[in-house]
């Protein structure tokens, strides 16, 4: 039997084992608040995704139903069902391509622009605002650990 009592190597164990509760408390933490926002958002009407795309209209101006897919990493569908939820609430309009009767314009409307300026910023939507200032070095880190995080859970990533 070893003993690692007073060794560097049970120190180690240690310290690795208490970074590790922390690393797991942190990441619950996120967790918790996201879902706490995604609650709270909820409530008021909205979702963080109808939120963000109204934000990002209200950003770069009308975009073509693929290019707020794109934006929001969803499907077609849920594209299409979004839209179409936000367009009964009178937030966005669709219109037609004049250069190509395929392609679907998503404008916001007076009461959409009033929307995106006003909604509470948290969860995704802050995150997307946040990560777009940070300096590449901090990016850099951010991106790194979440890698990392994928490989840890064995998830694909989609990116």
């Amino acid at each position: 039997m070893v003993e690692y009592f007073g060794s560097e190597i049970f120190v180690t164990e240690i310290v690795r084992g208490a970074m590790a509760t922390e690393t797991m408390h942190k990441l619950l933490t996120l967790l918790r608040y996201l879902r706490h926002y995604g609650r709270q958002i909820h409530e008021e009407g909205l979702g963080g995704r109808r939120i963000s795309a109204l934000r990002y209209l209200l950003e770069v101006g009308p975009l073509t139903v693929g290019q707020l897919r794109d934006y929001l990493y969803i499907s077609d569908s849920s594209t299409s069902e979004m839209i179409d939820r936000l367009q009964e609430a009178g937030y966005v309009t669709r219109t037609r391509s004049v250069k190509d009767n395929r392609v679907v314009i998503v404008t916001l409307t007076p009461a959409g622009r009033v929307v995106a300026e006003e909604a509470p910023l948290g969860g995704i939507p802050l995150l997307r605002e946040k990560l777009k200032t940070l300096p590449p070095e901090r990016l850099s880190v951010v991106h790194a650990a979440l890698t990392e995080l994928l490989q840890i859970l064995e998830i694909e990533d989609e990116c």
